[in-house]
């Protein structure tokens, strides 16, 4: 019963909310396999962070995407949780899982292989041992987008109400006034690659081009090779009835409903997410919610 309840309350995440069940997961297993079974943390995480080297790399290709999902302790994962938390719930009121999983995963890549480069590029860095583990990039990469897309809107900090514009931009001077100050070199540039991504992804996506729809694809057709084959059913004449009726107006309902959303968002391109009504507002909320 326990573990019905479980999935059923997995199942009603969105996936924001999901990456941070499975992080925090991954976090407490991997805590728990060095502090009661006696492993060494380093033996457990080399496996999948990222390493600065690229010929180590090509040995761990996966680590592009895996060092996403481990954190030095707990205040490195409770930070990028808390607003992986409040950055998702902006986004997906706006937009659908789909969209957020292109926009983080691939914050976390462009951000890994920066990372990389950086480290086979700057002298300073050069003949430095280092690798990298966080969601750190992914979460910057949702952050930068929301702000790009919707700059003008205003959250509540603290006492004060701030447009989203703002909190972008302090959240990169912080980025590149670390570097400066020689903290974190390499996973500073990593949040950057993050940052660009995201600002690149919504300014394209206002002036109508999705960057991340190859990507959609890609996960798609990786996801397809794991689902069983249905087998085709027997050819049979099939009369309409009631039933079928009610299908089909299910289906209007729902295209009716996509259309109005797209409108809803066509109108944040052009005029910003303040000149909705309140109405608007309320309808893209309760629809960012059911999907």
């Amino acid at each position: 019963m326990a573990n019905g309840g479980l999935k059923y309350q997995f199942a009603r995440f969105n996936i924001a909310e999901k990456l941070i069940a499975f992080n925090v997961a991954v976090f407490l297993i991997n805590g728990l396999s060095v502090a009661l079974l006696g492993f060494s943390n380093q033996g457990i995480v080399k496996w999948f962070e990222l390493p600065e080297d690229f010929m180590t790399f090509f040995t761990q290709p996966w680590s592009l995407i895996t060092y996403s999902f481990f954190h030095a302790g707990i205040g490195h994962i409770f930070w990028n949780m808390l607003m992986l938390y409040f950055t998702g719930r902006i986004f997906l009121n706006l937009f659908d899982n789909k969209r957020f999983i292109n926009v983080y995963f691939l914050g976390v890549l462009l951000g890994g292989l920066l990372f990389m480069l950086s480290y086979n590029v700057f002298p300073t860095l050069a003949n430095t041992n280092s690798a990298l583990i966080g969601a750190s990039a992914g979460v910057t990469a949702v952050l930068i987008f929301i702000c790009a897309y919707i700059p003008n809107q205003e959250v509540r900090v603290i006492f004060f109400n701030v447009k989203l514009w703002y909190v972008g931009v302090f959240f990169v001077l912080v980025d590149l006034v670390q570097i400066t100050s020689g903290v974190n070199i390499g996973g500073r540039i990593a949040h950057l690659g993050g940052a660009a991504l995201g600002y690149f992804y919504a300014r394209q996506l206002l002036n109508g081009n999705d960057i991340g729809a190859g990507f959609t694809k890609l996960l798609d057709s990786f996801s397809n090779l794991f689902k069983p084959r249905e087998k085709k059913a027997p050819l049979k004449t099939v009369y309409k009835n009631k039933s079928a009726s009610s299908q089909s107006k299910a289906d209007y309902d729902k295209q009716a409903r996509q259309r109005k959303i797209d409108g809803i968002l066509d109108k944040i391109s052009k005029s910003g997410y303040e000149s909705l009504s309140k109405t608007e507002k309320d309808f893209l909320f309760k629809a960012g919610k059911e999907n």
